[in-house]
């Protein structure tokens, strides 16, 4: 059973930045691809960024398009999501998911982690 671990979330002003680490519990040979979604209070959850685990494409939402970037670090089992010039918009809680095919489904989801952004 695959579990993921997200974290590096937190509180920071409008312009900052963070970066979202996703730990996968065990060999990673399985994962196709890992993403990141996101769901603020009273909206439904949504798509934030997608990467294939060993590389070749990445593909972000349309408001996050130039701010913020998916990687990831194979030998520790590692994906990140590094977060620039946030906006209060991107308040919410962020998750992590691994999927182990090409489709549009996931497979196993973090726990979350809160990213703050104030104005």
């Amino acid at each position: 059973q695959v579990q993921l671990v997200d974290s590096g979330g937190g509180l920071v002003q409008a312009g900052g930045s963070l970066r979202l680490s996703c730990t996968v519990s065990e060999r990673t040979f399985s994962i196709y691809k890992m993403g990141w979604f996101r769901q603020a209070p009273g909206k439904e959850r949504e798509f934030v960024a997608a990467m294939r685990w060993s590389g070749g494409w990445t593909r972000y939402a349309a408001s996050v398009q130039g701010r913020f970037t998916i990687s990831s670090d194979n030998a520790k089992n590692t994906a990140y999501l590094q977060m620039n010039n946030l906006r209060p918009e991107d308040t919410a809680l962020y998750y992590c998911t691994a999927g182990l095919g090409p489709g549009t489904s996931y497979d196993y989801w973090g726990q979350g982690t809160q990213v703050t952004v104030s104005s």
